[in-house]
């Protein structure tokens, strides 16, 4: 099947339009890419950009509370909305007959929403998200692992140094101008790129685009955000605790190459052959043959603006073999490099007993 062409413009007021058209099924996604996330958090206010992400539906100028869900759900759309380290991002896929009702709902958001912040808004969402905090992290077996990791691998203070959810003291700490400043800086047309495919001309999407949101404000010039390259790591940052939960665990983070070149590409491919599945080096020693853990997976998060990160989970009970076991397997790939087989492991040697340590 051939690649669909893109068909890119700019308004006025900065927002990047990026149009495919695709006549396989009569749907249009949208998605709209805001350039903040929980980097872009000032110290004492962590979980700001998530806890945006949610107010983002409670209504805008033209939109009462409750009303964007019911006019996508109305049109059988599926939308929703995700935040990370470094973007903010909302989207829908409707039937195209209904993409000029997706693209004024976003402009009116985007241009309007701070007509709608109200104390009952923040209050409601803000505890939203600490339930979402509750029910995923604090109240999960080993749902802290991922942001532990973090404040271990990334120095106090460093844009990625805490997590999307944000801590529950700087939650309660957020006020409505928090909220109104957060928009007013982060949440304008220069600042986001939004994305049409589908079933679509792509001249007359361009149009609507125009029309919906060529009137907003460039708004003013965003903030630099902190650096968020990280020196050469030194030594191993490791942290014990103890915690109910089914089985011991292990979980380590490596710093990888930031996004964008070919040296992520080929560190992440690494990172799938060693963690990646039942089918990966990792799985086949850890879990088949030493039998020192039941799961065990590697994956990777990229970051564009620091170093990406490789994080390796392991539930086993003693957390000291399945360490040294990866260090062995690192050691090899890091000497042979991948192979059309897998490579056989090495023979099985004992090790002393042990307890969890997440290690850098």
């Amino acid at each position: 099947m051939a690649e669909q062409p893109l068909h890119e413009h700019t308004l006025g007021n900065g927002l990047r339009v990026v149009v495919c058209e695709d006549h396989v099924v009569p749907l249009a996604a949208v998605n709209i890419w805001y350039g903040v996330g929980s980097r872009h958090e000032r110290s004492g206010r962590t979980g700001l950009a998530h806890l945006f992400e949610h107010l983002m539906f409670q209504g805008s100028e033209n939109v009462a509370e409750g009303e964007h869900a019911a006019l996508l759900e109305s049109a059988g759309a599926a939308f929703n909305a995700s935040t990370s380290f470094e973007r903010t991002n909302y989207y829908e896929t409707v039937p195209v007959s209904h993409l000029e009702l997706a693209l004024w709902l976003e402009a009116d958001r985007m241009g309007t929403l701070p007509a709608a912040l109200t104390q009952a808004n923040l209050d409601n969402q803000r505890d939203v998200v600490k339930n979402e905090r509750r029910q995923r992290y604090d109240n999960q077996p080993y749902g802290t692992a991922f942001e532990r990791l973090c404040a271990l691998t990334f120095p106090e203070g460093h844009p990625y140094a805490h997590t999307p959810i944000g801590s529950m003291e700087d939650l309660d700490a957020t006020t409505l101008e928090d909220c109104a400043d957060f928009f007013a800086t982060w949440y304008a047309p220069g600042n986001a790129v939004l994305s049409v495919v589908g079933d679509v001309d792509p001249a007359a999407t361009i149009e609507a685009v125009e029309r919906y949101f060529g009137g907003l404000p460039t708004g003013p010039e965003k903030p630099a955000a902190r650096p968020g390259e990280l020196g050469p790591l030194t030594g191993v940052h490791e942290e014990t605790l103890n915690e109910d939960v089914p089985s011991p665990a292990y979980f380590a983070m490596f710093a990888l190459p930031t996004d964008g070149g070919d040296d992520v590409e080929a560190a992440e491919l690494a990172v799938e052959i060693l963690g990646g599945g039942s089918g990966s080096r990792l799985y086949d020693r850890m879990v088949r043959r030493d039998q020192i853990a039941t799961e065990v997976w590697a994956g990777v998060t990229r970051l564009a603006s620091g170093p990406s990160l490789a994080i390796v989970d392991a539930i086993g009970p003693e957390p000291d073999k399945i360490a040294a076991v990866l260090d062995e397997e690192l050691e090899r790939f890091a000497a042979h490099g991948p192979t059309p087989t897998r490579p056989p492991a090495p023979p099985r040697r004992p090790s002393a007993a042990s307890w969890s340590r997440p290690r850098r």
